[in-house]
């Protein structure tokens, strides 16, 4: 009877299974690329915090909204007044600040409930919020962008 094994080519044997290695090792090193690449790539931002008051009075517990102009369907950066009116902006939970450009900035009172014809009546002035005029340019680095409001 003649053994199987003896008509097995080692030579093809070992060239398969230094294909196979180098194969998974490719394909191990192409996955490790791609996890490691696959974080978030944040656009260039501006450090943003600033002081937000109307007539002169610091605003506590006031919405703040950051825009950008140029791309309306971009992230905005948003922050909360502290008790002295102070805010700092926040782009994304592990990126501060608001994007470089031009943007269009809201502040508005949370409210817990409308009142009762459905409306709620911030005690802002519409043209700081639902209709704000408020223009304001963020530049890379810090920005201490003061938000002085009128009530008037």
């Amino acid at each position: 009877m003649t053994d199987p094994r003896r008509f097995v080519d080692s030579t093809n044997t070992k060239i398969n299974s230094i294909l196979v290695t180098k194969f998974v090792a490719i394909v191990l090193l192409l996955a490790s690329v791609g996890c490691v690449g696959s974080g978030l790539v944040m656009p260039e931002t501006g450090e943003v915090e600033g002081i937000v008051t109307m007539d002169g009075q610091p605003l506590p517990n006031v919405s703040i909204v950051f825009q950008p102009q140029e791309n309306p369907q971009a992230r905005a950066s948003m922050a909360v007044s502290d008790e002295q009116g102070r805010y700092t902006l926040t782009y994304h939970t592990d990126k501060q600040g608001a994007l470089i450009g031009m943007h269009t900035v809201s502040i508005t009172t949370p409210t817990d409930a409308p009142d009762p014809s459905g409306q709620s009546k911030d005690p802002i002035p519409a043209r700081y919020n639902s209709q704000s005029e408020l223009v304001v340019e963020v530049k890379a680095g810090s920005n201490d962008i003061p938000l002085e409001l009128t009530s008037k």
